[in-house]
């Protein structure tokens, strides 16, 4: 008997023939997914360094907002304590050159009844404004036999000291200085020795 007599041996023949393509296609296909999932996987892990990335920038911005927010917060507080401190110093300046010309008047001698009594007016006014400088935190500065400060006082001219222990000192005090609080209003206009 031949082959043609058998159909189902020639059908196995074609069968094998067949079949062996078909795994390698099948195989082929299998390293084809293989390499699709690959890059798959390497594009979902490039896609997801990417966005940790950008997600590590954003929250460096957050937290450098919330820092600059933080600042900015304590600087206002800062500014506004300081304001609110200081807030008098201006009218304080504008009223010393009143107080400096009421003691020009006192110092001006009176002879007759009429100007004792408006030299008293001048000291009682002047009593009062120093008074309420006082009560708000603008003081006199020391300055006549004390040491030389820069901070505190302006010489204007200088002397030759009479002994060593004077030197460096105020000597004379030509116009008085006044402080508010910790900040020097007006130094003093000194004379000091050398």
């Amino acid at each position: 008997m031949s082959k043609e007599e058998f159909p189902s041996e020639k059908n196995l023949e074609q069968k094998e023939k067949t079949s062996e393509p078909k795994a390698k296609k099948e195989a082929d296909k299998g390293e084809e997914k293989k390499q699709e999932k690959n890059k798959q996987d390497q594009k979902l892990a490039k896609e997801l360094a990417d966005l940790k990335d950008k997600n590590k920038d954003l929250e460096d911005k957050y937290l450098r907002s919330e820092a600059e927010i933080q600042n900015m917060q304590n600087r206002y507080t800062k500014e506004r304590a300081q304001l609110i401190k200081y807030e008098s110093q201006s009218l304080a300046k504008d009223i010393l050159p009143a107080m400096d010309n009421l003691e020009r008047a006192l110092s001006v001698e009176a002879d007759d009844d009429v100007s004792k009594q408006l030299k008293k007016g001048v000291k009682m006014t002047l009593d009062a404004l120093v008074k309420a400088m006082k009560d708000h935190g603008v003081v006199e500065i020391e300055a006549d036999g004390v040491k030389f400060d820069p901070t505190l006082h302006q010489a204007v001219q200088t002397v030759a000291a009479e002994n060593d222990d004077q030197k460096d000192h105020v000597v004379q005090v030509l116009q008085k200085g006044y402080q508010y609080k910790d900040r020097t209003l007006r130094p003093a206009m000194v004379v000091v020795a050398q």
